[in-house]
């Protein structure tokens, strides 16, 4: 009952009479000490109750506050940690290839975003239904409703969900980070941003490409661990093996041992063999493993040098249907020309039988 009721019930309410029905009457001395009894008779039995109440409802918003302080500072630390952990990791020959700073850096800020996000929702939702508890609010209906609307914007944005989802759990897995190259199957490039949403690329030609993170079904990195560069010479099948690897052999070892080459190659470059031997030609395979994102590099200073050492050394690459001229068979100008035909003159008797039936006199060419 609240102190309004109090007091309207307390109040004696004046018995109409004949006299004076059109004057309000005035409440006197006695009514208001009565009023004033009242409420504070009220007050003192239910005063306790509130400062309960109000007593409850500080120490339950203290308590989740400074649990979400402890919490928020723990998830820091945690992020903390794994930064130092990334740092050491460093210090080895691979880990500063696979982990940069950039890359680091907004893994942490994206995975301790979530954390901290999560973590309060979880606190600061669960304080205010205990507060509401605590003033007797039924709450049946309040999280029935709450599950309702949750299950309708669950089906009305389970793409923006879905998106969500896969981009905590690549950047939870490490799948891929900034400065990865990666092929994500819609789309291929070097990785500039990540997102709990969006991926941004940035094209072999300079576009960005913006990819959901839901819509990705599997992930290529090419950063990774270690690429292969492989280059095949195609020679004239008359060539000297011997002499083919001896040459490459020579490239390989003079390029292996001059910079930047020597740090991008992260193993010798070797010849493997005959790849496949065609009636003309026949194919040689050279590969190297290298470091990632650096294969197209090394393929093609690797031409290059194939290419020098080879014309030094009188070893021709073919490829494709080449036609071969001597010096002795010189080329005959009238050799495409075809032969003149009687049909070239319209007053042969070949091209009068040629002409058509039902071509008139006038047209039809007179037979000499």
């Amino acid at each position: 009952m609240s102190l309004s009721a109090v007091l309207l019930a307390a109040s004696p309410s004046p018995s109409p009479s004949p006299s004076d029905s059109s004057t309000p009457a005035v409440p006197s001395l006695q009514d208001a000490q009565e009023s004033a009894t009242n409420a504070a008779s009220w007050v003192e039995q239910n005063w306790s109750t509130w400062l309960a109440i109000g007593l409850r409802v500080l120490l339950i918003l203290v308590i989740a506050a400074v649990l979400r302080m402890f919490v928020r500072r723990a998830i820091t630390k945690l992020i903390d940690r794994m930064n130092r952990t990334a740092q050491a990791v460093d210090g080895t020959a691979i880990g500063g290839l696979l982990v940069n700073n950039e890359r680091r850096r907004q893994r942490s800020q994206a995975i301790g975003s979530v954390l901290r996000s999560v973590a309060s929702f979880i606190i600061m939702g669960t304080a205010a239904l205990m507060v509401l508890g605590a003033f007797e609010i039924n709450l049946a209906p309040l999280l029935a409703s709450a599950g309702v609307a949750g299950v309708a914007i669950g089906f009305g944005a389970r793409n923006l969900v879905t998106d969500f989802l896969s981009g905590v759990f690549m950047i939870l897995e490490d799948q891929y980070g900034v400065g990865d190259t990666i092929d994500a199957g819609v789309a291929s490039g070097e990785v500039i941003e990540v997102g709990l949403r969006v991926t941004k690329l940035r094209g072999d030609s300079g576009e960005i490409w913006y990819v959901r993170n839901g819509e990705v079904k599997r992930i290529g990195n090419l950063s990774q661990g270690w690429a292969t560069a492989g280059v095949d010479v195609t020679v004239r099948a008359s060539e000297d093996l011997d002499k083919v690897k001896r040459v490459l052999g020579e490239v390989a070892e003079k390029m292996s041992k001059e910079e930047p080459w020597n740090e991008l190659l992260w193993s010798p470059i070797e010849v493997l063999g005959l790849d496949s031997v065609l009636l003309d030609s026949m194919i040689v395979r050279v590969s190297a493993k290298t470091m990632p994102g650096k294969s197209l590099t090394v393929e093609r200073e690797l031409r290059w040098r194939i290419k020098r050492a080879f014309d030094a050394a009188d070893i021709r690459i073919v490829g494709g249907a080449a036609v071969v001229v001597t010096d002795e068979e010189a080329a005959d100008p009238t050799a495409a020309v075809a032969a003149p035909s009687v049909f070239s003159n319209s007053d042969s008797p070949q091209a009068a039988a040629a002409s058509p039936l039902v071509s008139t006199p006038a047209q039809r060419p007179a037979a000499k």
